[in-house]
C-alpha cells in the first residue's frame, strides 16, 4: 500500500491542527472545555449561582451564637422573622418585623435600629410571612435552630412569639391580616395557650380601625400588648421619642389598648445630658396611670428597662444610665398604686 508523500502528510497535520486549535478557542470561550492553557480557566468569581428572583431582597445567613446583646433582624437570613435571646422574655423570643424598610413614625434617641428613617411599615407579603415563620417553627422543633445559634438547653425553648421589629408594627397597612397568620401558624405548631404572644407598640396609632382589628385579634389569640410610656409629659415625649403627642391622647389610645387586649407599660429609663427625668415628667407618668386606674381599667405592670444596647441614633451621646436611687424610688410608687413592676436595668 502506497503512502502519501511527506509534504502531503505535514500538511494535513498542520490543518488538523489548526483546526483542533480554532475548536479548542471556541469551546473554551464558551465555557465548555478546558485545555491546557490557564487563561482560559474560568474565574472563580464567576462559579457562582444566580437566586431565582424575589419580590423581597435576598439576604445573606449568618450562623453565630445567639446572645442578649445581639437583636439582629437578619440572624436567620429571613425578612420578616428572626430569632432572638430577650431579657425581657427571659429567653427564646421569635421575633415578627413588620418593619424591613427600617421605616418609623417616632425617633426615639435610645433606638437600636440603623439606618431609622421616618415613615410607616410596607404592606407585608402574608404567604412569605408565613412560610418563614412555619420554616423557622420547623427548624426549632427539629433541633436544627437551637444547633445552627448555639443554643444551651435553657435558652432553646421558645417563650414567646413577639411582633416587635424596625419601626412601629400598626403602621402596616395590612396588620389585621398579620396577626391572623402568625395564630394560624402558631395553631399549626400547637404553640397557642403554651407560649406568650407578644405586640411591641409605641402605642400612636390605636385610634386606626386596622390597628384596632388587629388588637382585637391578637388578644383573641391570647395575646398582649406592650405600650411604650417613657415620659409624663408632651415636652418629655417630645424629647426622648422625638414625636409630638399630648398626655391626653397618649391617655386615650391607652385606654382603647386595654379595652382590647391585656396590656402591660413599657418605659425604657435614661438620662438625657445626665439628667434622669424632671419630677413633672415623673408625676406626669404616676398621674397618667392613677388616672387610667380610676377610669376602671388597668394595666396587667410596668416594665421598667435600661439601656441594654448602644442606640444607633445621632442623639446616642447624651444617653446615660439610670441612677439605681431613681428607679427604686419610681418602682416603689408604682407598687403603691397596686401595680406588678419587673426591672431589667
Amino acid at each position: 500500500m502506497k503512502t502519501a508523500p511527506n509534504f502531503i502528510r505535514h500538511g494535513a497535520t498542520r490543518m488538523l491542527q489548526t483546526l483542533f486549535s480554532k475548536v479548542s478557542f471556541l469551546f473554551q470561550s464558551a465555557g465548555l472545555f478546558h485545555g491546557p492553557n490557564p487563561s482560559y480557566a474560568p474565574k472563580q468569581h464567576e462559579l457562582r449561582c444566580t437566586p431565582q428572583s424575589s419580590s423581597q431582597p435576598q439576604k445573606s445567613r449568618t450562623m453565630s451564637r445567639l446572645t442578649h446583646d445581639n437583636h439582629d433582624r437578619d440572624s436567620a437570613g429571613l425578612t420578616y422573622v428572626y430569632p432572638v435571646l430577650s431579657r425581657r422574655s427571659q429567653g427564646l423570643s421569635i421575633g415578627i418585623n413588620l418593619n424591613p424598610n427600617n421605616a418609623c413614625n417616632w425617633a426615639c434617641l435610645y433606638c437600636q435600629v440603623h439606618g431609622l428613617t421616618r415613615g410607616s411599615a410596607p404592606e407585608v407579603d402574608i404567604g412569605q410571612l408565613k412560610t418563614e415563620l412555619r420554616s423557622l417553627l420547623a427548624s426549632h422543633r427539629s433541633g436544627a435552630l437551637a444547633k445552627q445559634f448555639e443554643l444551651e438547653q435553657a435558652e432553646a425553648p421558645i417563650r414567646d412569639i413577639a411582633i416587635s421589629g424596625n419601626g412601629e408594627p400598626t403602621s402596616c397597612p395590612n396588620f389585621h391580616a398579620v396577626t391572623e397568620a402568625i395564630g394560624q401558624i402558631a395553631q399549626e405548631f400547637d404553640l397557642l395557650d403554651r407560649i406568650k404572644l407578644v405586640l411591641i407598640t409605641n402605642g400612636s396609632l390605636m385610634d386606626r380601625a386596622e390597628t384596632q382589628r388587629g388588637l382585637s385579634h391578637w388578644g383573641h389569640l391570647g395575646g398582649e400588648a406592650w405600650f411604650k410610656l417613657d415620659r409624663g409629659t408632651s415636652e418629655g415625649i417630645e424629647e426622648l421619642n422625638q414625636a409630638r403627642m399630648s398626655i391626653h391622647r397618649v391617655q386615650k389610645n391607652l385606654e382603647i389598648c386595654m379595652e382590647l387586649l391585656p396590656t402591660w407599660i413599657q418605659t425604657c429609663l435614661v438620662t438625657i445630658d445626665g439628667t434622669p427625668p424632671t419630677d413633672e415628667d415623673r408625676e406626669g407618668f404616676l398621674g397618667l396611670i392613677e388616672a387610667v386606674k380610676q377610669s376602671g381599667r388597668s394595666p396587667q405592670g410596668v416594665l421598667l428597662y435600661g439601656l441594654a444596647r448602644p442606640s444607633q441614633q445621632p442623639g446616642a451621646p447624651r444617653l446615660g444610665a439610670i441612677p439605681t436611687e431613681w428607679c427604686d424610688q419610681l418602682s416603689r410608687r408604682l407598687l403603691d398604686l397596686g401595680l406588678e413592676v419587673r426591672l431589667n436595668l
